[in-house]
């Protein structure tokens, strides 16, 4: 190897392919009623980074108000993002919603947790250090 070649954490290789993708996914619940308290954001993520370890991607931060949440996810090539996202909303919906039924029913009713809408954008062209920072200064409830 060269000596100027400095290893960078953020560039991933895969069998044929070197890559570093990073999407910024934010899911509203239904009717975006603002049901989500820290605790339920805490417990929300780490089903969240269960997921991501499932599809070998990487949940690089997370966070939240009370209306919405923030991801910012690493992710590989062979990775559908609509099919990573589908599974993110599915699995927490029903986690969550066994977890803190009488929580969750006072704001949200019928079979739907999640909007069936989502935002997601590519972060190439934003430094990640600011698209962190931004998903670190969201107003978490208390």
């Amino acid at each position: 190897m060269s000596p100027r070649w400095e290893p960078n954490p953020n560039i991933r290789r895969g069998r044929t392919v070197v890559y570093t993708l990073h999407a910024h996914l934010v899911f509203t619940p239904k009717y975006r009623r603002g049901p989500f308290t820290d605790e339920i954001l805490r417990r929300c993520e780490e089903i969240m980074r269960n997921v991501c370890a499932d599809f070998e991607t990487e949940l690089v931060e997370f966070n939240g108000e009370r209306d919405h949440v923030h991801l910012l996810v690493h992710y590989p090539p062979k990775v559908a993002l609509s099919r990573l996202v589908g599974s993110l909303k599915g699995v927490s919906a029903r986690r969550l919603r066994q977890e803190f039924p009488g929580h969750i029913h006072k704001y949200l009713w019928g079979a739907h947790f999640w909007s069936p809408s989502y935002f997601a954008a590519s972060c190439g062209g934003a430094p990640l250090s600011v698209i962190k920072e931004y998903i670190e200064n969201q107003k978490r409830p208390d």
